[in-house]
């Protein structure tokens, strides 16, 4: 990636894949090679990335919201993202900033989508309408088997929210979600295999993501 900084302008990068997958490594996998360049950026998540996305998050993840209805959680995470769209990644693209966003939009898909079941087509309407139609240039999906990601999980010696505590089958139709979009959008999506050891799974995604800048360029 050492030659390109010169010949890009601002992107906006979107990280997806399922829980313990290792999106935040990443994220600042790329953060640092940006910094290194000099080139600005902020990072971001979903849901949150804003004040009221913050508490958004909170009542999202909390598990004590057992019975929430799916509507309700789609709308939910619609309006954390519609915040963030409007108050920080317009702002940050605008002003030549590259954005790191840890989910955006295909995790509505995935997850609400493929993962409960519920149809695409309305998904993707409420999702253009709340962001205005704005797509990542790019969207990284760390492609990992349940397994893998649930024992990374585990070895975080912390109670999983309300999302990573659903179940292997449901997380398995999240995954199967995210290839079939990956499929779908190739000229968007990077597909990183991520059941290898950290250091090998970074070196990939180097790779990956140097070919599709040149492209870019």
């Amino acid at each position: 990636m050492n030659e390109l900084s010169q010949q890009l302008s601002a992107k906006f990068v979107s990280f997806e894949g399922i829980d313990g997958c290792g999106k935040s490594t990443l994220v600042s996998e790329l953060a640092g090679w940006l910094r290194e360049k000099t080139i600005p950026f902020i990072k971001t998540r979903e849901p949150g990335g804003t004040r009221l996305g913050e508490k958004v998050r909170e009542v999202l993840l909390d598990p004590s919201f057992e019975t929430m209805n799916d509507q309700a959680e789609v709308l939910l995470y619609s309006a954390s993202r519609a915040q963030l769209v409007h108050e920080v990644v317009q702002p940050a693209l605008r002003q030549g900033m590259w954005v790191l966003a840890d989910r955006y939009i295909d995790a509505t898909l995935a997850y609400q989508g493929y993962g409960r079941g519920l149809d695409l087509a309305p998904l993707r309407r409420i999702q253009d309408w709340a962001t205005g139609g704005l797509c990542p240039d790019f969207t990284i999906l760390l492609d990992c088997e349940i397994e893998v990601a649930s024992s990374r999980m585990q070895a975080r010696a912390a109670t999983g929210d309300r999302i990573e505590q659903e179940s292997g089958s449901f997380h398995e139709r999240v995954r199967g979600g995210y290839l079939e979009l990956a499929r779908a959008a190739p000229e968007r999506f990077i597909v990183v295999n991520a059941n290898g050891p950290l250091q090998e799974v970074v070196t990939n995604f180097r790779v990956a993501f140097a070919e599709a800048l040149t492209g870019h360029c």
